[in-house]
């Protein structure tokens, strides 16, 4: 892979990263709700699902991911109702919760691997992240060249910048928490935010492989 053609990744998979999604609105809420350290926590689950997923595209499992509709499904399934269960958490949160220190007292009996496992959960589970390394990353690769390390090289720059943007979407957030200071406002961050779980997990099921 020549220069140019990793610059033009770089842009790419940054906008991709930087762009609205599950993990983002995840990092958003923990960042709000239960501090940076639980963010960084749940963005490495993410990262690190990413990996995996990169994984299944390098050794051509998710090929056949992609090739089999039922698996394809399963997948999709999976990970949309696990978007509306937290939505649906969100939701019930919005109905207990009296005020922002109240929020985050519900949230400090969960693990710190809770958080962790909730972002690998995430990004594993989600079927975009799987088309985009089967069929963004075949389009940068310089087949000349040892292909296992440039999906090396590709998939550390998409980990970095997907860290980097969970972690500094959760630091907005928390910077933004005076914001829960009141009961009210509270409830309606949990309905909007379980809104918008609920509205991503049931945007999954319409997610088409490319066979």
């Amino acid at each position: 892979m020549n220069i140019d053609t990793l610059l033009i990744y770089v842009f790419v998979s940054f906008f991709y990263v930087i762009s609205p999604g599950p993990a983002v609105f995840l990092a958003i809420y923990n960042g709000a709700v239960n501090g940076v350290k639980v963010v960084m926590i749940s963005a490495l689950g993410n990262i690190l699902g990413l990996l995996f997923l990169s994984i299944l595209s390098i050794s051509g499992l998710s090929a056949i991911l992609l090739t089999s509709a039922t698996l394809f499904t399963l997948v999709k399934v999976i990970g949309a109702s696990y978007l509306i269960y937290l939505g649906i958490r969100q939701f019930r949160n919005a109905n207990k919760t009296s005020s922002f220190s109240n929020a985050q007292h519900d949230d400090n009996h969960r693990s710190l691997f809770a958080y962790f496992k909730e972002g690998f959960i995430v990004a594993a589970t989600n079927p975009k992240p799987i088309l985009f390394f089967t069929a963004l990353f075949p389009q940068f690769l310089d087949v000349a060249q040892p292909i296992a390390l440039q999906f090396s090289v590709m998939t550390a720059i998409f980990m970095f910048f997907s860290f980097v943007s969970l972690s500094t979407y959760g630091y907005l957030a928390r910077s933004a928490k005076g914001l829960l200071s009141t009961n009210n406002n509270v409830k309606w961050f949990n309905r909007i935010s379980g809104g918008l779980f609920i509205g991503m997990g049931t945007s999954l099921f319409y997610v088409k492989s490319t066979s």
